[in-house]
């Protein structure tokens, strides 16, 4: 199997409410800026992360449509999905491919257009994650499954609201560095805790929100970056790994635990040769403030139970333990649902090529990312490295 690096990465300069721009555009801008970014004027094939294009805008067979727009066909072009996880699992089939040896230079993307539908279409779209018969029939949404889990963590952790809460107000605070980010404010515990609640004990500013964007990254094998593409320093994919869990919440052992995150991280960390403690800097999946917690747990960084006192001990910003979420997670920074695993593999190359800004971990070498599907039905994660 050959080694594997990314060479270039692009996003849009703003996800949020671009009702100007449509999937196809919302993705080409993303992907010429990731080609700018290597260096390359060609991609051999394409992988395309998008949860439901059908619901959100009526556009499926993004594989083909994609590529035509791009000017890349007729290249192998596909569309992967893994609900809210497809965005990761279309970096790991590229990562496959090319470690593979079917093919040199290949693109990952994700893209979603989730904001051309009024809330009551999202919600329906975004609960096509959920299962359908013995969730969603009966009224659930995914704030719901959420809630149920932040319950289950309170009452077997003693987690506090507070320190659900004080999940968001760092992830604003790092995503108030970020200029890509959909909602670059602060908030404060209070804030959060009094704002609009969605479901006990969730407010609104416990949820990511409705996003448009898209992003895009290219991978090649790590000799091809070392002898041709020269323009940053080169950062391999060490590790990636993929595991599932149960749809339905009620056919789990335990509702704290995510059992796919456990199995994706085990996964990446093997594969890489690594551990939660070689970690400099990570991002996670929190579609809401408690997933953000359950998955430092899941992951290793933290014991069961202390995911919410190590947020509120400053364990997971600058200077703490394990810097999560740098680019102001999903919670800030917006979540697309296709695009988000991809733009988590952004976020890490630019920290371990020292290009983040004020975002910037000091000494930031070895960089994780973890992407989630539904309320943790499927998992992705990958370690990158300098080198």
């Amino acid at each position: 199997m050959r080694d594997v690096a990314v060479i270039g990465v692009g996003m849009n300069p703003k996800w949020g409410e671009l009702w100007e721009m449509s999937i196809r555009t919302l993705f080409t801008e993303a992907a010429l800026a990731a080609l700018d970014d290597a260096g390359v004027d060609h991609i051999e094939a394409m992988y395309v992360g998008c949860m439901t294009g059908g619901l959100f805008v009526g556009q499926e067979h993004l594989g083909s449509m994609l590529a035509d727009y791009l000017g890349t066909g007729p290249i192998p072009s596909l569309r992967v999905e893994s609900a809210c996880a497809s965005g990761g699992l279309a970096v790991r089939q590229a990562f496959i491919d090319v470690a593979c040896g079917m093919h040199d230079i290949v693109l990952a993307g994700g893209v979603e257009k989730m904001l051309d539908v009024d809330g009551a279409a999202a919600t329906y779209a975004l609960a096509s994650a959920a299962d359908q018969e013995y969730e969603c029939f009966h009224g659930v949404t995914f704030p719901g499954l959420y809630a149920m889990i932040a319950r289950a963590h309170m009452h077997k952790y003693g987690t506090t609201r507070e320190q659900l809460a004080m999940v968001s107000v760092k992830n604003h605070r790092h995503g108030s560095k970020n200029p890509r980010a959909q909602f670059p404010f602060e908030t404060t515990v209070e804030g959060v805790i009094n704002s609009v609640a969605v479901a006990d004990p969730l407010t609104i500013m416990d949820c990511s929100p409705i996003t448009d964007g898209a992003a895009a990254v290219i991978v090649c094998p790590l000799e091809m970056a070392r002898e041709k593409f020269k323009n940053h320093p080169i950062v391999q994919i060490t590790g990636s790994g993929h595991g599932t869990d149960t749809i339905a919440l009620a056919d789990r052992e335990d509702l704290t635990w995510l059992k796919a995150v456990e199995v994706s991280g085990k996964g990446a960390f093997e594969m890489a040769g690594k551990t939660p403690e070689d970690i400099d800097v990570c991002e996670v999946h929190d579609c809401f403030t408690i997933a953000e917690i359950c998955v430092s747990e899941a992951l290793g960084f933290f014991e069961p139970g202390k995911g919410g006192p190590a947020v509120e001990a400053g364990e997971t910003t600058y200077g703490g333990k394990i810097p999560i979420n740098t680019s102001g997670g999903l919670k800030s920074k917006g979540h697309p649902v296709g695009a988000t695993g991809v733009a988590q593999i952004l976020e890490i190359v630019e920290q371990l090529r020292g290009d983040s800004g004020e975002r910037q971990v000091e000494g930031a070498k070895v960089g994780m990312t973890q992407n989630m599907g539904g309320s943790g039905g499927s998992s992705v994660c990958h370690i990158l490295e300098v080198k």
